[in-house]
């Protein structure tokens, strides 16, 4: 008993994992399922409600731009009151969005209510990288990253099969509608787990006033490097985003069911390679991973555009799945190179300039989309080949210490 006990240790210690960890695990599986049973389907949704394309696409590059709104206060109310405070807030606010879209059935309700619902990631993320931080020693930094990563994934893998499931049983309206429901009930689950599991540090760092500009001209040029290829990926993920679900159920003709199936199959994928990475990455240069994922970023729309059949567009959401080969890796280098006096504020930083600049690309996204659907894919793949060059020329890896601690 007292062996199978310290094996069990082991395995925790090798996961990074400890009461907050677990914490932070669990409220990532809570929302993220409640998060992931709708949102994939909102284009959709919109659609039925009557809204055009044009606000499809709105809606897109609203997401985009509340992501980089919502970074920077995410990061200064974790170094200011703290993670298990700032968490409780990100939560509630989330919440009154799912309300919204209970209530009110209409496409405008939907746009109001993602004012909220679509805050509850780029609001936690600054405070879950900070915990991560502080929680865990810097040689298991990336694991840490890499668990909270491959976790997150199970909701986003069953989320839309879920959504899909209840969209096929009882239509898009109200299918939708009780997604919502579950995922405020999934909110008020996750709040009792943050606030009962999280234990704060004993210590906090004294906080240090900071605007964003401050936080810019503290960054360091590798992270600026960084920032400006993850900038031009997201050009290539985010011009498509809002209209996959399109290309699959209006122009390859499949259902609802079909894409959720090829959603968990792309959530799958992830989950499989993220360990693995994640031990190396750790043990080597992060630089490396980060080049690889920015290639698979940069072959899903080139690929999309020959899909029609089911399973040629399995084998391009497994091509999909495999854009998330070094995700933690990228965010675990990020943290690695921020500011350590305020890692959460420059993390946020970091996001805020990121999907300010790419809320554009939602907008184009549209804009092609009406003028041609393969217009949006070509443009897409541009913007990922010239981001994954630059990068892999110009871009700098973690400080060798940061890596070997």
């Amino acid at each position: 008993m007292a062996n199978l006990k310290e094996k069990g240790k082991k395995v925790a210690r090798f996961f990074g994992l400890n009461p907050s960890m677990i914490a932070v695990l669990g409220m990532a599986i809570l929302v993220g399922l409640g998060e992931r049973l709708g949102e994939r389907f909102v284009p959709k949704y919109l659609e039925v409600l009557g809204s055009g394309i044009f606000i499809i696409g709105l809606y897109g590059a609203m997401d985009n731009l509340l992501s980089a709104l919502y970074a920077v206060p995410g990061g200064w109310l974790s170094d200011k009151l703290g993670t298990k405070k700032a968490l409780l807030c990100f939560n509630l606010f989330a919440m009154i969005g799912y309300a919204i879209v209970i209530l009110f059935p209409v496409w405008e309700a939907v746009i109001v209510g993602a004012v909220f619902f679509t805050a509850w990631e780029s609001l936690s993320l600054p405070a879950t990288m900070g915990l991560v931080s502080e929680v865990l020693p810097d040689r298991k930094r990336t694991m840490g990253v890499t668990m909270h990563s491959l976790v997150r994934r199970i909701p986003m893998a069953l989320g839309p099969v879920i959504g899909g499931a209840l969209i096929m049983a009882y239509g898009v309206t109200d299918g939708i509608r009780l997604a919502f429901v579950i995922a405020f009930g999934t909110g008020l689950v996750s709040i009792v787990v943050q606030q009962t599991m999280i234990k704060p540090p004993r210590e906090r760092k004294p906080y240090e006033p900071m605007h964003v500009v401050a936080l810019w001209r503290r960054m360091q040029p590798g992270l600026k490097q960084l920032l400006l290829g993850d900038i031009l990926i997201r050009f290539c993920e985010q011009i498509p985003y809002a209209f996959v679900v399109l290309w699959v159920m209006d122009i390859a003709g499949h259902s609802a069911g079909d894409f959720g199936m090829l959603t968990a199959i792309e959530m799958a994928t992830a989950v499989l390679i993220y360990l693995p990475v994640a031990y190396f990455a750790d043990r080597t240069g992060k630089k490396p991973f980060v080049v690889i994922t920015f290639g698979f970023f940069t072959l899903f729309p080139l690929l999309l555009m020959q899909a029609v059949s089911l399973w040629w567009l399995v084998v391009v959401f497994v091509v999909r799945g495999l854009k998330e080969f070094g995700e933690p890796t990228r965010k675990a280098l990020i943290v690695d190179l921020c500011d350590p006096n305020a890692k959460a504020r420059m993390f946020g930083a970091y996001y805020f300039i990121r999907d300010g600049v790419v809320t554009l690309a939602a907008l184009l996204g549209a804009w092609l989309w009406m003028l041609n659907p393969e217009w949006n894919l070509w443009v897409a793949f541009g913007f990922g080949v010239v981001g994954t060059i630059y990068f892999a020329i110009f871009g700098k890896d973690a400080p060798k210490s940061s890596n070997e601690q």
